[in-house]
């Protein structure tokens, strides 16, 4: 049966995994950083509240030295580390699905050997009102634009209708981000 609390379900699931992995991680001292679409939601909404786009999974960005304590500190708030097909990820340990699990990057590090620039490295976070660490909207934008699936390229459009890449965050990025970010703009 469809219901109209359908989409409330899933964000309330996806926001109750986001404060468990904050609280594993805080609790244990390993820095993070939300990324993906669940930062870009975030951001989104604190400047044009309803605008942002719903996610399926969490991404994080961390750093690979912190694999084994962070596989540790998750264990007790209900997850487990999973290094499945190249990617790492912490998956719900009742419900091991990929797809809602958490995703990991690795900071100073490229995604795919193809992609352009690594993961940016960990810059002054936002902190959403329960403490969670996201990327600022500079790292966002680098990542979406080296990334450049539609979806990211669509994450684009939101923060840029949200004026959250100012002249200064484009100023910043490398030509060929520049050349994206302009493709970017010229779809609209």
């Amino acid at each position: 049966m469809i219901t109209a609390r359908a989409y409330d379900t899933h964000m309330d699931r996806l926001f109750e995994r986001i404060k468990r992995l904050h609280a594993a991680l805080d609790s244990a001292g390993i820095e993070y950083r939300v990324v993906g679409g669940l930062a870009v939601f975030f951001q989104v909404s604190l400047r044009r509240p309803g605008r942002g786009r719903s996610t399926e999974d969490v991404d994080i960005a961390v750093d690979r030295k912190e694999l084994e304590r962070i596989a540790e500190a998750v264990e007790k708030f209900g997850f487990r580390y999973r290094h499945v097909a190249g990617i790492d990820m912490l998956v719900e340990a009742e419900v091991p699905r990929a797809s809602t699990a958490v995703h990991m990057v690795f900071v100073n590090e490229k995604v795919r050997a193809e992609y352009l620039e690594p993961v940016p490295g960990f810059s002054e976070p936002t902190r959403t009102e329960e403490g969670i660490l996201l990327a600022p909207v500079a790292d966002l934008v680098k990542m979406k634009l080296t990334s450049f699936r539609m979806k990211d390229q669509l994450h684009l459009k939101d923060l840029d209708s949200a004026r959250l890449i100012t002249a200064e965050i484009e100023a910043s990025l490398a030509e060929p981000l520049r050349t994206r970010l302009a493709e970017v703009r010229a779809a609209q």
